[in-house]
């Protein structure tokens, strides 16, 4: 019994090996895996630094009033489209509708004046000019025409008056846009100067950022820069309008404004940026930049595949910086007009036979 055991642990122990023999065999004859792959060169960026910043809407504004009373009806909700001139908001304003129609009749009885008085100076004009009315009787009628005049224009300019404070008892769209904010309810008291509801329109969109005062004189007006919005990962691309040349209340820190380019993104106002502005100094180094999306993590480690001279592949392990956009730094592990591989129609591994496109 003893014998048949050792004959089959022989057979089991040969069968084993051959099979680990022929794996080893199958490995190596295994088809060229076709890649496609980049140089470092192709992607050393001219130098540059980074500022960080947020998308504001150009057209943005928060509406107030100037006079106190309770909110009546709000007409519109968060997230609403709304036109320009559409009603947003209606302040109680029964005293100044009282006051618009006491102006309203003063000015029905001053015109009634008026007209009277305008006739009068016409009719008396005439028979001064044929010698029929003496001098005093021609000024009496002057003076009282122009006083006419003058008491007609001022109660227009007192309807002008009125008319003015409803634009902040309605509150009305001052642009085409959405509401982004509400401040207040319905029954609640509005005071002057107090926020009550914010509008931006979404068709044009600015980036703030705060550059140091050691970069600051690198950056130029009309320059197109990149703006990578981190909440969606996209690059896009904007120009720069304006440059403070003060930093007295800003920390040290210049506010510069970049106009973004029309996109489809979907980007919002709030949304935090990196802008990537060129540089032109003598000093700075060139970063070298490669796709995050061939990166190959092991743990803490990240690394690349690169191509042999003898077309296999070996997994090169890279320190890496700051991440730009779809982009990440490459400090360290790549030489000078190294290949590395984009991408691979078939499982890469060390000593992997290639064929490159």
């Amino acid at each position: 019994m003893k014998k048949y055991s050792i004959i089959i642990a022989l057979a089991l122990l040969t069968t084993s090996c051959g099979s680990d023999e022929n794996k080893v065999i199958n490995k190596n004859n295994s088809p060229a895996i076709p890649v496609k792959v980049s140089s470092i060169n192709a992607n050393v960026n001219k130098p540059f630094f980074t500022a960080s910043g947020k998308i504001e809407a150009v057209d943005n504004t928060t509406l107030s009033t100037r006079t106190s009373g309770y909110v009546d009806h709000i007409y519109v909700k968060v997230g609403d489209k709304v036109k320009k001139g559409d009603l947003l908001i209606s302040i109680n304003n029964a005293d100044l509708k009282a006051k618009r129609a006491q102006v309203n009749a003063g000015i029905i009885e001053t015109k009634a004046a008026y007209n009277i008085a305008k006739k009068d100076y016409n009719r008396y004009k005439n028979l001064f000019a044929k010698n029929s009315a003496s001098q005093k009787e021609m000024d009496d009628m002057t003076a009282n025409f122009e006083m006419a005049k003058a008491r007609l224009e001022a109660a227009n300019e007192m309807m002008n008056e009125i008319n003015a404070q409803f634009k902040y008892v309605d509150i009305k769209a001052p642009f085409s846009g959405v509401v982004t904010t509400k401040f207040i309810e319905t029954g609640d008291l509005a005071n002057p100067g107090m926020p009550l509801i914010s509008v931006e329109s979404p068709e044009k969109f600015d980036v703030t950022v705060m550059v140091a005062e050691s970069e600051i004189s690198q950056v130029i007006k009309e320059t197109t820069v990149e703006v990578l919005v981190k909440s969606i990962d996209k690059t896009l691309s904007g120009v720069v309008t304006e440059v403070s040349t003060s930093a007295n209340n800003t920390g040290g820190q210049y506010l510069v404004k970049i106009t973004l380019n029309k996109t489809d993104a979907a980007i919002l106002s709030g949304m935090y940026t990196n802008v990537k502005f060129p540089s032109n100094k003598k000093s700075a180094i060139n970063k070298v930049l490669i796709p995050m999306d061939i990166i190959v993590k092991n743990g803490q480690l990240s690394g690349v595949y690169t191509v042999s001279q003898n077309n296999t592949a070996i997994l090169r392990w890279l320190r890496l910086g700051k991440t730009f956009g779809d982009e990440i730094e490459v400090l360290s592990g790549l030489n000078a007009n190294e290949q590395y591989i984009v991408s691979a129609n078939g499982k890469l591994y060390n000593g992997a036979k290639l064929t490159v496109q």
